[in-house]
């Protein structure tokens, strides 16, 4: 867990201006947004509207250009590794774990990111603190010894949030982390990531509009590769200019739900 002045200092991610371009084609065009611990952030947004891109360019697999500051450290343009050292935990649409280790096994491993080769090399003595926090942070102590291949869709989603936790991040960008589960599930996932955002930075791109309806503290719609409308669900859903992206006409009443998407690679 982060020290309280490790949360003060690292409490805000800023994009400002990012423009992502990929042979001529604008897949992102100045946008600007910024995500705070203390509350779920959310990106939205209708097929090709740039939120993938967006957390892509953040974590360096994609070239950008404009600012990110993770507090007060420019990020933009640092290679994958780097940007995860600084702290930056990315999760994918599919969950990355090891299918034949236990649950305990793969957070042992992802809490190895940090540590030297020499003290890779020693023998463990019990089970490091962050991994039984990480456990217990994402419910999944008594599946501590199962092989994470029968794990449910949900809990290897769980146990990949696990797997970044012990890395203790600064930031968690999160990539769809409900698509596929059960109600209770998504249910258990908002309730972990509102858990998480008290002294971290949470950004999700997510599809389930009514999974942003309930656990989202702030909403920033992109469309066509820009910001089309911010502020609280309440905000973006009266939004006329959301209520057309989403729902194809501007006769929709003020507040209306805004349909769910079921979209890729955006």
């Amino acid at each position: 867990m982060l020290e309280t002045g490790a949360v003060a200092e690292t409490a805000s991610l800023v994009v400002t201006d990012l423009r992502v371009e990929f042979d001529g084609f604008v897949a992102v065009g100045g946008v600007s947004f910024d995500a705070h611990a203390g509350e779920v952030r959310f990106l939205i947004g209708p097929n090709g509207a740039g939120k993938t891109t967006c957390i892509d360019a953040i974590t360096g697999l994609s070239k950008g250009t404009g600012s990110v500051l993770l507090g007060t450290t420019e990020i933009l343009g640092k290679p994958v590794h780097k940007v995860t050292r600084l702290g930056i935990g990315r999760t994918f649409q599919t969950a990355s774990v090891f299918d034949q280790l236990s649950v305990l096994q793969n957070l042992d491993i992802a809490a190895g990111i940090h540590r030297s080769s020499w003290s890779l090399a020693r023998a463990r003595r019990g089970v490091p603190d962050a991994v039984e926090s990480a456990l217990a942070e994402v419910g999944l102590e008594e599946q501590r010894s199962t092989p994470a291949g029968i794990l449910s869709h949900g809990q290897k989603q769980w146990l990949e949030i696990g797997m970044l936790l012990v890395q203790d991040p600064r930031a968690l960008l999160l990539d769809e982390p409900v698509a596929g589960m059960s109600h209770d599930e998504r249910t258990a996932t908002g309730e972990l990531l509102q858990r998480i955002a008290k002294r971290r930075i949470v950004l999700v791109v997510e599809h389930d509009m009514d999974f942003m309806r309930r656990f989202a503290s702030r909403v920033t719609v992109l469309h066509q590769g820009k910001v089309l409308s911010e502020g609280s669900v309440g905000q973006v859903q009266a939004d006329r200019r959301v209520q057309e992206v989403y729902l194809g006409t501007t006769a929709t009443p003020p507040g209306a739900p805004l349909r769910e998407l079921h979209e890729e690679g955006t």
